[in-house]
């Protein structure tokens, strides 16, 4: 039936996310979900939403969360986007932000969507190495281009870049929009927000998949000079006028006023990435130096293909990507500690 297809259908490479196994026994250790719930407020939030109000369109601007946001990052509420998770917010800024002449940088190992946005909306790239620590240099990006955009930390390798050389980048660019894409930050990083006043060029995008737990949600956020959001607004309302519903605009506000919890379980989450790190050491694994919920890790003596293979055997999902330079690394989320712990085991058996 591809008769039907618009052309540059043919020619798309669509993103492959991470499995999501129907099996309920698995240690599920691949798509960097939250091992801990939602916060109770964001669920009574929720709850009390539930009712015949859900014949009623949402709020098309999701004021509510919106103010939230604004709140909790100290920004007015017109620097605020929100979206369907990230994925949806990025599309918008890939479509509404960093179509130009010139090629869109990002690092050759990277978010594997941002290549698939590029072909949805006819970008040219360019995929800057790198270094051999897999370090991104902000001296790579001084040179032309039509924007450049990267994960802090990054994904799927964890290692953080430090505020001072975001600010660096930014700085050698002032004539591209820059696009700091923060899914992992709160488990160890510090946001670029901070520096969204300063630079009008700086877009932060953020998620509340990870560390507030709310995967199943889809919210999504970004955060930069308001002339940055105006236009996703445009591109947004020409697009899907009423983007998040009723829950998620009171479950998402209720999750970000919820400070103490929020910073509980991120603090439970980088205790056990350090735990996981030492014990993994300990048998042989070289790990990158992560700031996320997950690490990145390979063992000099072991196939990291057949070591994920093994591990599904004894009931252990975790994270493999063929792709070059990488293809002897998994990618292991941070689990509870009795999920961590079967990891160390199933390893240790192997």
């Amino acid at each position: 039936m591809s008769k039907f297809w618009s052309p540059f259908v043919k020619d798309l490479v669509p993103y492959v996310p991470g499995e999501q196994p129907k099996l309920t026994k698995l240690v599920k250790l691949n798509t960097n979900e939250n091992p801990y719930g939602p916060s109770p407020k964001a669920l009574a939030a929720m709850q009390a939403e539930l009712g015949d109000t859900l014949r009623l369109y949402p709020d098309p601007n999701s004021d509510l969360l919106k103010q939230a946001v604004a709140r909790y990052y100290g920004v007015q509420g017109n620097q605020v986007f929100l979206g369907n998770g990230s994925d949806e917010v990025l599309a918008h800024i890939f479509h509404g932000l960093l179509q130009h002449d010139l090629p869109l940088l990002f690092p050759d190992i990277s978010y594997s969507f941002y290549p698939v946005y590029c072909g949805l909306y006819g970008i040219h790239f360019d995929a800057v190495p790198l270094d051999e620590q897999f370090q991104i240099d902000p001296a790579d990006y001084a040179r032309p281009n039509g924007g450049i955009i990267f994960p802090n930390p990054n994904a799927p390798t964890g290692c953080l870049l430090a505020l001072e050389a975001v600010e660096q980048i930014l700085k050698a660019n002032p004539a591209s929009v820059v696009v700091v894409d923060e899914a992992y930050i709160d488990f160890g990083g510090e946001t670029a927000i901070s520096l969204v006043d300063r630079y009008p060029n700086l877009l932060v995008t953020q998620t509340l998949s990870k560390s507030r737990s709310l995967a199943g949600l889809r919210v999504g956020l970004a955060v930069g000079h308001a002339d940055l959001i105006e236009a996703l607004e445009r591109v947004k309302n020409s697009f899907n006028s009423y983007p998040l519903d009723r829950l998620a605009n009171v479950g998402g506000a209720a999750a970000f006023d919820d400070r103490e919890y929020f910073a509980k379980t991120c603090r439970l989450v980088i205790d056990s990435r350090e735990a996981l790190v030492g014990q993994l050491k300990a048998k042989g694994f070289e790990v990158l130096p992560s700031a996320a919920n997950f690490i990145f890790a390979r063992h000099p003596q072991h196939d990291a293909a057949a070591l994920a293979a093994k591990l599904r055997e004894q009931g252990v999902i975790v994270r493999h990507f063929k792709q070059q330079r990488i293809d002897q690394f998994l990618r292991i989320s941070i689990g509870t500690p009795e999920q961590n712990q079967a990891l160390v085991e199933g390893v240790g058996e192997l």
